[in-house]
């Protein structure tokens, strides 16, 4: 006898696998989370956002960077629906490049509570300068690896 596939057990409260409206600001959007079925491995996830865009508190004039998130997992693991719609909704917000960075690293530091989290953040130059920001939770777990963000530098960064 051939057992017939199992239904997907994802939860009726996940965006994922269904429409949802794409949230207008960070502070409306829903990070999901999901099991961790190797929780009791140490091991990286990475999501890679080489375009990210938010807008300048002052001038109002769109700001693009690369992010880089790399987490070492505990009991959850980030939905990347959610990810994808949480990080589109800073498009009409306006912070600073330093502040977009860390508030992402901090929320779903929060949400998912990882081993240990980075967030590389290379935003491209406004006014010649690049500014690069990172922030991460602690440590990283002894015996980890983690590789490096590999995001080019600009010419004449030094």
């Amino acid at each position: 006898m051939s057992k017939k596939p199992s239904k997907s057990k994802t939860s009726p409260s996940l965006q994922l696998g269904r429409a949802v409206e794409w949230p207008d600001a960070p502070e409306k959007a829903k990070l999901d989370r999901v099991p961790n079925p190797q929780a009791g491995t140490d091991y990286l996830v990475r999501f890679t956002v080489p375009e990210f865009t938010s807008l300048c508190p002052v001038t109002g004039q769109p700001d693009f960077a690369h992010l880089m998130i790399d987490y070492a997992p505990g009991q959850w693991l980030l939905e990347s629906k959610s990810l994808k719609l949480y990080i589109a909704s800073f498009r009409n917000h306006g912070a600073f490049h330093e502040d977009c960075t860390v508030m992402i690293g901090k929320r779903i530091a929060s949400e998912i509570r990882p081993k240990w989290l980075r967030i590389g953040g290379y935003w491209y130059p406004r006014g010649g300068i690049p500014i690069d920001v990172f922030w991460q939770t602690g440590r990283v777990p002894k015996g980890l690896w983690v590789p490096e963000q590999g995001v080019a530098p600009y010419r004449g960064r030094g």
